[in-house]
């Protein structure tokens, strides 16, 4: 029964490999340098505007 269990997780594991394995040459690419660049910039100006308009 603890080689059952043992199986399952890799048959999973396989598909989810083959499936992030696949690149789309469609696909939106963003630089991750972007993104956190972005999400800083987001959480100065909520802080600006929690600072101008306090509730």
């Amino acid at each position: 029964m603890a080689k059952d269990k043992k199986g399952e997780g890799f048959h999973s594991a396989a598909g989810l490999i083959r499936y992030f394995d696949q690149e789309d040459e469609k696909a939106l690419k963003i630089n991750p340098y972007i993104v956190i660049g972005m999400a800083i910039a987001s959480a100065i100006i909520i802080k600006i505007l929690a600072w101008q308009w306090p509730t």
